[in-house]
């Protein structure tokens, strides 16, 4: 945890820079206390090369609800999945055999007291394990979102960053016994510096949505790829996306790169 607070620092100083980079600073608009209220269903479908011959397909389903109190807003996510581990040498029916994926439950909304001057979303996410693998896991989160007041050359239409640290503190089924011991628990500092363009009235570009940037605490190491999704609304509540990821600094193993589709509808 130590290397969290500095890390913290530079991001904030990062912020600053990327604001100062692509619109004057006094040019953005914290928009992050504007939660919409609407109910979201995603369908994904992915497909990760993990190195050594190892390929992972996962489905995944994302339901995105809106929370409120009577002075508190906010947003919670689940996402439930199936995930399916193959190599070049296995047989289709191996390779169509799914099990279930960790649960992750992700709350956030508006800090009128503990967090206000920073002006941020504050909330958390609960990694659940399935019933055959994984471990416990638990992390606070911080996100803000900036809107351009001005036009820019590069067509943004917004800056998103967001925080979360998730630790690890339980494994499943972790024993000789039962199974192979597991890698080791989560110490990770999650980094999504979400950038949006807007490509079009109906499509947007967006870079580190879906794949972050991990500093690996509990024994040093970085993952950074380069993330990038297309979303193009094709009615006022259907959106269909699709985008892929690439590591371009590995010192702690994540994959090799990713493709993914999903089509979201909103109500």
């Amino acid at each position: 945890m130590k290397i969290f607070v500095p890390i913290l620092f530079c991001l904030f100083v990062s912020v600053a820079y990327a604001e100062d980079l692509l619109v004057p600073v006094s040019k953005f608009d914290n928009d992050s206390q504007q939660l919409v209220d609407s109910k979201v269903w995603e369908l994904w479908g992915l497909h990760n090369y993990k190195g050594d011959d190892k390929y992972q397909n996962t489905a995944l389903l994302r339901y995105y609800h809106p929370l409120q109190t009577d002075a508190w807003r906010g947003r919670m996510r689940i996402d439930a999945s199936l995930v399916s581990n193959s190599d070049s040498t296995s047989s289709n029916n191996n390779a169509a055999q799914y099990t279930l994926g960790n649960t992750l439950v992700t709350v956030w909304g508006q800090d009128n007291y503990f967090l206000k001057p920073l002006g941020a979303l504050f909330g958390g996410r609960l990694s659940l394990p399935s019933d055959t693998n994984g471990q416990w896991a638990v992390g606070p989160q911080l996100g803000w979102s900036f809107l351009p007041e001005v036009n820019n050359a590069l067509n943004v239409s917004s800056f998103s960053p967001l925080l979360r640290y998730m630790y690890g503190f339980d494994r499943k089924n972790n024993s000789f016994g039962t199974k192979p011991p597991q890698p080791t628990l989560q110490r990770n500092l999650q980094i999504y510096p979400i950038i949006s363009f807007q490509l079009s009235p109906s499509t947007i570009l967006r870079m580190w949505d879906q794949n972050e940037i991990i500093y690996n605490s509990a024994g040093g190491g970085w993952f950074v790829p380069i993330d990038a999704m297309i979303s193009h609304r094709l009615t006022e509540s259907l959106v269909f996306s699709i985008g892929a990821s690439k590591q371009v600094v590995q010192t702690y193993k994540q994959y090799d790169w990713s493709t993914y589709a999903k089509v979201s509808l909103n109500f």
